[in-house]
């Protein structure tokens, strides 16, 4: 199959698997080592083993990090340390995006940066939105007090007294006006984590008198 060819085909869509382009080309063999061709070329990006993206140049759309951070592994919705910044919940910029899924902790570098993703239970996975960009291209986030309860929770073992001006010195969380208070207590319950409760309710007692 010629490159122009192929392009004309996939260059609408934001990426693209191995696994959709068998009606193209019928012989797996020739498709990879195709796609290994064109990878070493620049002429097509790999996310992640069978997953893929055209270059910049011939691309008609552009996705961003967190929609990639979905469909690299799923299911998975961006929390942590990047959602807390995306909602200007920590002053510090976060250029790896942060993930949490059912499945096994995993992590991914590509062209767009690195994706991380942690493991969590299937009952706590909840509290998520899906926000849709400007090319129409959607991914799920953590609510804002879900990314909070997220982070507590993957940092219990920094928590071990009643001091709360770690989650000031150390973390630098900011404009906690603005998170439901009991949203947070909410999604802390259903880890069913007696510190993880603690904890929270230890940070909202820290947000209620943030100034």
């Amino acid at each position: 199959m010629q490159y122009l060819k192929f392009k004309e085909t996939v260059q609408d869509s934001p990426l693209f698997s191995s696994s959709q382009l068998n009606v193209l080309e019928k012989n797996e063999q020739i498709l990879r080592n195709q796609l290994n061709r064109w990878v070493k070329k620049g002429l097509v990006l790999k996310l992640r083993k069978g997953l893929y993206i055209l270059n910049e140049r011939d691309r008609k759309i552009s996705p961003s990090q967190p929609f990639l951070a979905n469909q690299i592994y799923s299911p998975s919705y961006v929390s942590l340390e990047y959602a807390l910044a995306f909602y200007e919940l920590i002053p510090e910029e976060v250029p790896d995006v942060t993930s949490v899924s059912t499945r096994k902790t995993a992590h991914f570098q590509n062209d767009f940066g690195a994706f991380h993703y942690r493991h969590i239970q299937v009952n706590a996975y909840h509290g998520f939105q899906l926000l849709t960009e400007k090319n129409g291209l959607g991914y799920f986030i953590a609510l804002p007090e879900k990314a909070v309860v997220d982070f507590l929770y993957f940092n219990l073992s920094s928590f071990n007294n009643q001091n709360t001006e770690i989650f000031n010195l150390s973390y630098r969380f900011q404009n906690l006006s603005t998170l439901k208070k009991d949203r947070v207590i909410e999604f802390a319950e259903i880890f069913q984590t007696k510190k993880l409760l603690k904890v929270a309710r230890l940070f909202c007692d820290f947000a209620r008198k943030e100034k």
